[in-house]
């Protein structure tokens, strides 16, 4: 697994979990802002640009995410984060390690199946994936997802790093995921982020994160899209992450 590193001489560690179709700029301005505090690690999801692996299945690729924190952290973290996809992976990680880490924040994170969705997603990417070369569809792209323009040239090189086969099967894997039986059995303190502006289904899904795991928060944050928070508007997320543990800064 590849991952990309900052404050590494802090001793409690952060992992971020980027958004498909993303990297790790995805959260540069989180980076930015907690580098001084903790260890900040952020993996590249399989089937993303800098990734050692294609991507499989949600399960695999939190499973994988495990073994490295086994294998280079001693089997715990500090506090972990999600966005969209990551935010799934992350879901699933809770699900298979229960004691994983302290904290957990969950953003913008899809758990209800959209089957409808899901059986377009192959035709689809099969018709459109010439256009993601495509310069003026790129920023097309970028300004429906809400991406700051100042991420165009990230943006852009990353998502066209990204093979048809990945897009299909990650894609397919987020319209699909439902929600692991034992996250019940989670131990880490969550928070659940959405948009208030998000998609109803968004809306729905945040709840049912919130209501399956014990000891968690669902928190809508008001006017915004679909991943902003952690993307457009870092300081307020890193409130949200120092606050869980005012005594631990």
């Amino acid at each position: 697994m590849t991952v990309r590193e900052f404050g590494t001489n802090n001793e409690k560690t952060v992992i971020l979990l980027h958004g498909g179709g993303l990297a790790w700029w995805n959260y540069t301005d989180v980076i930015r802002l907690i580098r001084d505090r903790f260890h900040v690690i952020v993996p590249a999801l399989d089937g993303h640009s800098g990734s050692d692996a294609d991507f499989t299945s949600i399960e695999n690729n939190a499973a994988r995410i495990i073994n490295y924190i086994d294998e280079n952290l001693d089997g715990r973290v500090y506090l972990m984060g999600g966005l969209s996809l990551g935010g799934q992976i992350l879901l699933e990680i809770l699900s298979q390690r229960k004691d994983i880490c302290r904290y957990a924040m969950i953003e913008s994170a899809l758990a209800v199946p959209m089957p409808i969705t899901h059986s377009l997603i192959g035709p689809t990417i099969k018709l459109s994936y010439g256009l993601i070369h495509k310069k003026w569809f790129s920023k097309l792209q970028m300004r429906s997802l809400k991406i700051r323009s100042d991420l165009y040239d990230d943006y852009y090189r990353d998502t066209c790093a990204i093979t048809s086969e990945n897009y299909i099967r990650f894609m397919k894997s987020n319209s699909s995921y439902r929600i692991n039986p034992d996250l019940s059995l989670c131990q880490a303190k969550v928070t659940v982020f959405v948009g208030g502006r998000e998609l109803p289904v968004m809306k729905k899904s945040a709840g049912l994160i919130r209501d399956v795991i014990p000891d968690s928060t669902l928190i809508s944050v008001k006017g915004y899209h679909h991943g902003e928070l952690s993307m457009n508007h870092a300081d307020k997320y890193v409130q949200y992450m120092t606050r869980v543990d005012p005594g631990g800064q």
